[in-house]
């Protein structure tokens, strides 16, 4: 297999057709979603696939799919898209990831996350990235500190207006250093 960008265990690439049925599983595991609007339907699955795959063809960057390496085994996605809501703080490049819960506590997230920050500059051509969480996942708040982003606000993404679970976001940034 080929990787766009990779780590000592870590594949990351662009999507496939043998993609659909475990993000499929993912997308309607309540726990995986807890920081979202809420699960996803099969459908809904099969659509942010083909939208994250047309991305790559645009830009060379997506949220990639991850391989475990020495598995084989698709565990999520960690990347960089083109977000273009509207805020103060867009448009930009976001980084986001999601994982299965098998794949929890095992510092994939930062791992993949800092492969795909490293390579921002001098493979994408990026010279800032963002990254966006609700205030409640201080999980993925925590993934953002380790790869050296830095808070620079809060504001209220458009999915969550008017979900009580949530107040708002928290953003990160890096900036590429020359």
């Amino acid at each position: 297999m080929k990787y766009i960008l990779s780590t000592n265990r870590l594949g990351l690439r662009n999507w496939k057709s043998s993609d659909e049925p475990p993000f499929i599983e993912m997308g309607k595991d309540a726990e995986v979603m807890k920081h979202f609007p809420g699960v996803l339907s099969d459908s809904d699955s099969i659509e942010l696939i083909k939208r994250l795959s047309h991305h790559y063809e645009q830009y060379s960057y997506t949220y990639f799919a991850v391989d475990e390496l020495e598995t084989g085994e698709f565990i999520g996605f960690t990347g960089l898209k083109n977000q273009v809501w509207e805020s103060e703080f867009t448009p930009c490049v976001d980084m986001g990831w999601r994982l299965k819960r098998s794949a929890w506590g095992k510092g994939f997230a930062t791992e993949a996350a800092r492969v795909c920050l490293e390579a921002a500059w001098p493979k994408f051509g990026l010279k800032e990235v963002l990254a966006f969480a609700t205030n409640t996942n201080l999980a993925s708040q925590r993934v953002m500190q380790k790869i050296g982003m830095n808070h620079i606000g809060k504001v209220q993404h458009p999915m969550i207006t008017g979900d009580t679970r949530f107040s708002h976001c928290e953003v990160y940034k890096f900036t590429m250093q020359a």
